[in-house]
């Protein structure tokens, strides 16, 4: 018996070394992901912004059986619209039409490393991509960083959002109030050095609670992939000022004022918190990221919202428990 334990365990060691080096040995990516198939045909709006000439990808999925709504995924920070692919799927077999841009400095879009990122510019991109496909109401959809933007989008343009989901939005609460500030440059160093393995052992940790599955290594790869370009220095500044842009423009103190439907989806088990890492007491950083409380504080927050928590689910309800997440969106978005 102790043999065969041996025997199996090596075997384990074996197979675990031969995926992550499966990973590591699959094509460098370039910046723009030209060599990478999302789900479903890119298109690409061109913008002039801030004396730039970008263009912003997105995803626009008609449905077979259109029930004359549109629904707007935003993505969040570390990844982009491709791992929306089953939500994608299941909205249109309710029925629904689905736009999903890459935000500029994500994904397929444009890395400009002169651009001020905040939460208006990419609030007012986005509006211009829904002019020009001609949707003047939407159902909002936004993850993590998407729903930072989500709930910007939804007070600069109420007139726009018929219903707004936030799941497992960051941003519930301001880091910098107890997180000592890291600069661009600091972050930018930061980002020079990632790799699969460590952005493998970060979300994880923080993301799935150590529990690991195979089909989590392709989102993995979407944002490090690209780590040995040539030019990947500019996707690794442009990572450095949005996570600037995270910390510092919180939008907690204006959950107030969202008077758009609302429905919180959390994962109870999310830990994600920006700026954790680098706080010395031990006894705040363990007060930091705990959704299983923060979740609850929103929903008093924005008025006559629901909140749906979702036990021993981490960071991506929709990647990690899809059955779970998806009833409750689908129900919500409903007339």
């Amino acid at each position: 018996m102790k043999l065969l334990i041996k025997q199996l365990s090596f075997f384990l060691l074996i197979l675990v070394h031969s995926l992550s080096k499966a990973q590591t040995d699959r094509p460098v990516l370039d910046i723009m992901l030209n060599n990478y198939q999302y789900p479903y045909d890119v298109n690409y709006l061109n913008l002039k912004s801030q004396g730039e000439e970008i263009k912003m990808a997105y995803m626009d999925v008609t449905s077979q059986n259109p029930n004359g709504h549109t629904v707007l995924l935003l993505h969040g920070k570390n990844f982009n619209g491709a791992y929306w692919k089953t939500t994608i799927q299941a909205l249109n077999t309710a029925g629904y039409r689905v736009v999903v841009p890459d935000q500029i400095g994500f994904g397929k879009s444009s890395k400009p490393t002169d651009y001020q990122f905040s939460f208006q510019q990419l609030a007012e991109n986005t509006k211009s991509l829904l002019d020009k496909l001609g949707v003047d109401k939407v159902r909002l959809l936004g993850h993590s960083m998407g729903g930072m933007l989500a709930s910007r989008f939804a007070l600069m343009y109420p007139e726009t959002v018929e219903k707004l989901i936030l799941e497992n939005p960051i941003g519930l609460e301001d880091w910098k109030l107890v997180a000592p500030y890291a600069s661009i440059d600091q972050n930018f160093q930061m980002e020079l050095k990632a790799d699969y393995t460590t952005t493998k052992e970060y979300q994880s940790r923080f993301y799935y609670d150590n529990k690991w599955k195979l089909e989590y290594d392709e989102w993995v790869y979407l944002l490090t992939g690209w780590t040995k370009a040539k030019d990947y220095h500019k996707v690794a500044l442009v990572n450095a000022k949005t996570s600037d842009m995270i910390f510092t423009q919180p939008v907690v103190y204006e959950f107030q004022y969202i008077k758009t439907p609302t429905l919180l989806i959390i994962g109870t088990r999310d830990r994600t918190a920006i700026g954790k890492a680098n706080v010395k007491d031990p006894n705040v950083a363990a007060k930091m990221g705990l959704y299983q409380h923060l979740g609850k504080e929103t929903q008093q927050k924005i008025k006559g919202s629901k909140l749906v928590e979702l036990d021993n689910v981490g960071h991506l309800p929709h990647i990690e428990a899809f059955d779970r997440f998806i009833q409750p969106l689908v129900s919500f978005l409903k007339d």
